[in-house]
């Protein structure tokens, strides 16, 4: 049972690694700036989604289903978070944390002039994210 939810959150993980580095580069040709067209800051809030669905489904369930797979006991997210830092699935703990905390200001800003605020740090730290991503998915490809 293990074995299949490990392919199925690999093949999640493609997905995701896919699609978030498209919403990378569009935003990235965007540029940050001071004032959005409605298609510019679509595709900025495209990514914020995008952002924080992708390091939710990398530590609640990419992560969660490696320690599983090798038997480790999962415990709370920061065990998690924890198992993934002894695997060498990310190199600095302080990214992680600020990677979350991104993702907590996405999920509770609920007016655009607070979304606006966020965006040059997705667009910072989407790429670390991308590295944190690629690394585990070779990582769980290895395990098979």
């Amino acid at each position: 049972m293990s074995l299949a939810n490990l392919q199925k959150n690999i093949t999640a993980l493609e997905k995701q690694i896919y699609w978030l580095d498209i919403s990378i580069q569009e935003c990235r040709l965007i540029g940050i700036k001071e004032k959005y067209t409605v298609d510019e800051f679509g595709r900025f809030e495209t990514l914020c989604g995008r952002f924080a669905r992708s390091i939710d489904f990398v530590v609640r369930k990419v992560w969660r289903s490696i320690d599983d797979f090798e038997f480790e006991n999962q415990g709370t997210l920061i065990d998690v978070v924890n198992n993934a830092h002894k695997r060498s699935l990310f190199e600095d703990i302080q990214e992680i944390r600020m990677i979350k905390e991104i993702r907590n200001d996405i999920v509770h800003e609920y007016i655009e002039e607070g979304l606006l605020d966020v965006f040059e740090d997705v667009l910072a730290f989407s790429e670390k994210l991308i590295n944190i991503m690629l690394v585990t998915l070779h990582y769980a490809k290895d395990l098979k």
